[in-house]
């Protein structure tokens, strides 16, 4: 009965099998790395992500929902004509807070800061 005598260490099956379960681990980390991606389709967030800030091939990629949008920046300093829209406050702490202006009926302008309306911009920590 030689046969049930056999080496395990002999049997290349045994090799295959933990070759199998190597892969299964790395395939298991593969889709927790895609699932936790914050561009992932599958997840109905609102992102922003900005690459190479403040760099002149800066990109800002948008995601809402299952859309994303990829801006580029060209390096160009823009211009045009536009209105006050508010004024931008640097806080102590670095922060930016913007608040917007709305103009009377006689054309005066009324500034108003009502809970929640003064938004935090880019910079603050």
């Amino acid at each position: 009965m030689r046969f049930l005598d056999e080496d395990e260490e002999l049997n290349p099956i045994l090799s295959a099998v933990n070759l199998i379960d190597v892969f299964l681990v790395i395939i298991a980390a593969l889709l927790i790395a895609i699932a936790q991606n914050p561009l992932n389709v599958f997840a109905s967030e609102k992102v922003t992500v900005i690459k190479n800030a403040g760099e002149p091939n800066m990109e800002v990629i948008v995601k809402e929902g299952k859309e994303i949008k990829q801006y580029k920046s060209t390096g160009e300093i823009g211009s045009g004509e536009g209105t006050r829209a508010g004024v931008a406050y640097q806080m102590a702490d670095g922060s930016m807070v913007y608040v917007p202006e709305n103009k009377g009926a006689e054309g005066k302008d009324k500034t108003t800061v009502a809970e929640g309306s003064a938004t935090q911009g880019a910079g603050g920590k």
